[in-house]
């Protein structure tokens, strides 16, 4: 298992949050998934895919050092955090760089932090241990540092933890089985995740079949620019009726995307924009007829 690709422990979404002491509450952080693997001095950090990508964070030298095992597989997730907020923009960024010069700049200018919340083995393998237990053991052998912590968690009072997270404009929470053992590659409902989702209003600029995609954009300044390519929460019905009223609206076509003319809105569940101004994680939440395209703003 040591420095070999593993397939992580995978959320499903939850629906209500149990203030249940069976529960414990992680925040959610809005970075990429990684698997840090330790022996000695040796470091290596795979992404869920399993990707190397050890050379590109520097700050892993100092990683191996706070953590005081031998070995250990560390479940972590990378975050660059502004004023404690990750920004996950950054983190892409740092992923992104294989230059060298590149590299060092960033380590400086968008230092990264690995934020464990979980232990697969340290001198044994704990994956069939109950989680409160691998908690116990990851607090045991971690040494906080800039750019190593372990993440707070609470037993219970999840809802708690969602609303302090919401004003903070974090991403959201994850509750997970206290007793749940760590199932590899698995998508259980023993692990929950919690979002906080945003919603706007948006014109329908486009769309393009196969897979079917609305291109749907906002007004920023008084000028009408595309944010997001909503694939997933399109009803069958929605778009048959779509299809029906599209043809009328249609502009012209350019790489099998067809324009449409500017009348047509839609209501869009997104979790946040980048600097940008694209939406992350966005979906269809249904047509607004009722609403003018030159009220679809960025807020």
């Amino acid at each position: 298992m040591l420095f070999s690709p593993i397939k992580p422990m995978l959320l499903s979404t939850g629906n209500e949050i149990m203030d249940d002491q069976s529960w414990l509450y992680d925040i959610k952080w809005d970075g990429w998934r990684i698997l840090l693997h330790k022996e000695g001095n040796k470091m290596e950090a795979f992404t869920r895919h399993g990707n190397v990508v050890t050379n590109k964070f520097p700050e892993l030298l100092e990683v191996a050092k706070q953590i005081r095992s031998h070995s250990a597989i560390l479940d972590c997730e990378g975050v660059v955090l502004k004023n404690g907020i990750p920004s996950f923009e950054d983190f892409a960024y740092r992923g992104s760089l294989t230059d060298t010069v590149k590299i060092q700049k960033a380590l400086k200018e968008k230092p990264a932090t690995f934020i464990a919340f979980d232990l697969l083995t340290s001198t044994h393998s704990h994956i069939q241990e109950p989680l409160i237990d691998r908690k116990n053991r990851l607090h045991e052998i971690v040494t906080p540092s800039n750019s190593l912590i372990n993440t707070p968690y609470i037993i219970g009072e999840g809802n708690h933890l969602f609303q302090l997270t919401k004003e903070r404009k974090m991403e959201g929470i994850v509750g997970k089985r206290t007793d749940s053992a760590y199932e590899i590659n698995t998508r259980t409902n023993n692990w929950l995740k919690f979002k906080h989702f945003k919603y706007i209003n948006a014109v329908i600029m486009g769309y393009k079949e196969n897979p079917f995609t609305l291109i749907v954009g906002v007004y920023v300044s008084n000028k009408l620019k595309p944010v997001a390519s909503l694939e997933f929460g399109i009803k069958p019905e929605e778009k048959e009726a779509f299809r029906k009223i599209a043809p009328s609206l249609i502009q012209f076509e350019r790489q099998g995307i067809k324009w449409l003319d500017i009348a047509l809105c839609c209501t869009v569940q997104y979790l946040d924009k980048t600097e940008r101004d694209h939406l992350r994680i966005a979906s269809f939440k249904g047509f607004q007829f009722k609403v003018s395209p030159d009220d679809c703003k960025l807020k």
